[in-house]
């Protein structure tokens, strides 16, 4: 008897929760509908034409992106173009590829999609075959590393899949969550919160580039065991 007297009791402090959450939410939404009502006619015309002055500015801006090559995720011919695609854009991903490294085909498939969804950032890639020189300049030693540019400086890099969770089979939200760490995209999740399982197994330092490095050569990742 008195365990259901309990549960009668749990189930009615419960039910008070529910009434005075619900009761919130319906004051929070008089307040605002009584503010609307209050509004005259040029507040609420100025309202509107905020709105819509937001609207065509991000639709602007939204253009201005796709004229400059954001939204899709481009090869670039050589490392001449590399320096002219940085400087019109504000952030860009280059990824630094191989034809023959397995790993930059499953990169490839990543920022393809990333490319689309974040056009306030513009995807490259570049044959490193074709850059030497830039490849010394950003000491570009494991294939595939994506160098990550911002106003037109390299603020870091994503070397191989250390930072990935150490697999070949990591998500495109994992990807999207490490390059929201270096603020290169705009993150809408959880910086705090890797994507990835094994979060304490992995932990969320990030690789020095001078880990990986064999002496005047470029290293390819496929052949390491990480």
């Amino acid at each position: 008897m008195e365990a259901h007297t309990s549960v009668d009791m749990f189930a009615k402090v419960l039910e008070n929760q529910l009434l005075q959450t619900t009761n919130i939410v319906e004051q929070q939404l008089d307040a605002e509908i009584q503010k609307l009502d209050q509004m005259d006619e040029d507040e609420l015309e100025r309202l509107k034409e905020k709105r819509l002055e937001a609207l065509k500015k991000a639709q602007q801006q939204k253009q201005e992106w796709l004229s400059k090559g954001h939204g899709e995720y481009r090869e670039i011919p050589s490392e001449r173009e590399f320096f002219q695609e940085v400087k019109e854009s504000k952030k860009v991903v280059c990824h630094f590829y191989r034809d023959s490294t397995f790993r930059c085909k499953i990169l490839d498939k990543h920022l393809a999609i990333l490319s689309k969804k974040h056009l306030e950032t513009k995807f490259l890639k570049l044959n490193v075959e074709k850059a030497p020189f830039l490849c010394e300049r950003l000491r570009i030693k494991v294939i595939p590393t994506l160098a990550l540019v911002k106003d037109g400086k390299t603020q870091d890099y994503v070397v191989g899949f250390t930072d990935l969770g150490n697999t070949d089979d990591f998500t495109t939200e994992t990807l999207e969550w490490r390059l929201g760490c270096s603020d290169i995209i705009n993150y809408s999740g959880n910086l705090m919160e890797p994507p990835f399982q094994s979060q304490k197994k992995f932990g969320t330092n990030f690789t020095k580039l001078e880990k990986k490095t064999i002496r005047g050569k470029i290293y390819d990742s496929d052949s390491d065991d990480d």
